[in-house]
């Protein structure tokens, strides 16, 4: 597998389970692979915010993702939590892009301190320490100091933070209008062609 066509995708457990489930639809008709790591908590805001029930076995939560973006089998490759034998796991196999999103303030100082406690914390930690691209969309407000340091922190090491903050100027008319200006942010750093917003100065309109 050609590590430039796949992806990792973590869910975590902050509010913005919409964003996640709409991020993947968008990705997979250009990688190959796509790795989904969910944390507990972050099935818990899934079930919360979009009905979506997910058990812990990667291969039913597989088949229910599968069911619900309609792609082919084996398209998506759910990690469990554990599951340190992942191609995630290690700096010779991993996918050189990964997005947590939404992005726990938990799961963000773990990866700013290098906890690597479980496969989300590792992929992340394999991603900065590989040079390659890591995109953290944390949804928390007020911030304290220590969220805001370990951002910091986290974008000296050369990850993005792109918090889940939609912007008006598009005129949303939906819900669904603002989780598409925060996936559409996210794909534009992915380097991913997107049509879900406008580009500011153009006439255009999206599809």
């Amino acid at each position: 597998m050609d590590r430039g066509k796949s992806i990792s995708v973590a869910v975590t457990g902050a509010s913005g389970a919409p964003y996640a489930l709409r991020l993947l639809a968008n990705l997979l008709p250009v990688y190959e692979r796509i790795f989904v790591m969910i944390s507990g908590a972050g099935r818990v805001v899934l079930a919360t915010e979009t009905g979506l029930q997910l058990p812990k076995a990667p291969r039913v939560i597989e088949e229910k993702l599968a069911e619900l973006l309609g792609c082919e089998p084996g398209k998506l490759e759910v990690v469990s939590e554990d599951n340190w034998m992942s191609p995630v796991a290690s700096g010779s196999s991993a996918p050189r892009q990964m997005v947590v999103c939404p992005c726990s303030t938990g799961t963000l100082s773990a990866i700013a301190c290098g906890a690597s406690d479980n496969i989300i914390e590792r992929a992340a930690d394999v991603v900065l320490k590989e040079k390659g691209q890591l995109i953290l969309v944390p949804r928390e407000t007020p911030m304290s100091v220590i969220h805001l340091e370990n951002q910091l922190q986290l974008a000296r090491a050369g990850a993005t933070i792109l918090p889940a903050s939609p912007g008006f100027y598009q005129n949303p008319e939906s819900v669904e209008d603002l989780v598409d200006f925060v996936v559409a942010r996210i794909l534009d750093h992915l380097g991913v062609e997107q049509k879900l917003v406008a580009r500011w100065g153009y006439n255009s309109q999206p599809d």
